[in-house]
């Protein structure tokens, strides 16, 4: 947190507000991602690739520590967050943006950043749980989010889920601005 808010400019409590809305976010998407047979697999083969393999984790330091955030950790980021929020990331950055009190380029660059650090965890645990498929994928998610039963919405999701259609986004957004989805 330190590291990303002295990368971006901006005082800890705004980066650390932006990371408590941008994480389960994330998480979440990714969950349900994986109710589908497709998004399952896509996410495991993302898993496998190398980038994805937890060593992120171990160079934290150097990535947030820096001068600058690295590019290729931004693109990587932008490409996760393409695919987990199916062209909707503007629209999650607003979230984050209205609950951080961040601009939304900031915003965006916080989500950009946790993306790929969310990959690096989920691939390290993926390879030390030896997780091989749709159900190991959406319960190391599950329990992650809170729950563990692959058909049980996790404590967070229930709450954010406002509506009940399965997808936490929306209410999210609604929340942030202030509006209700009728």
């Amino acid at each position: 947190i330190n590291g990303t808010s002295k990368q971006l400019g901006k005082n800890e409590q705004q980066t650390t507000s932006a990371l408590t809305a941008a994480l389960p976010l994330i998480l979440g998407a990714m969950k349900n991602n994986t109710t589908n047979k497709t998004g399952a697999t896509g996410l495991l083969g993302a898993l496998d690739n190398q980038q994805h393999d937890g060593s992120i984790l171990d160079n934290l330091g150097s990535i947030l520590g820096g001068s600058s955030i690295d590019d290729k950790i931004l693109a990587d980021g932008d490409g996760i967050l393409g695919h987990v929020f199916n062209g909707k990331q503007q629209n999650v950055a607003h979230a984050v943006s209205a609950k951080s009190g961040l601009d939304m380029s900031s915003a965006m660059n916080i989500l950009k950043v946790a993306a790929p650090i969310v990959m690096g965890f989920l691939g390290k645990e993926k390879r030390q749980k030896n997780i091989q498929d749709s159900n190991g994928i959406g319960d190391l998610l599950g329990g992650l989010l809170g729950g563990s039963a692959k058909n049980e919405q996790s404590m967070i999701e229930k709450i954010l889920d406002a509506d009940g259609d399965g997808s936490v986004i929306d209410d999210i957004i609604g929340m942030a601005s202030g509006s209700k989805k009728k």
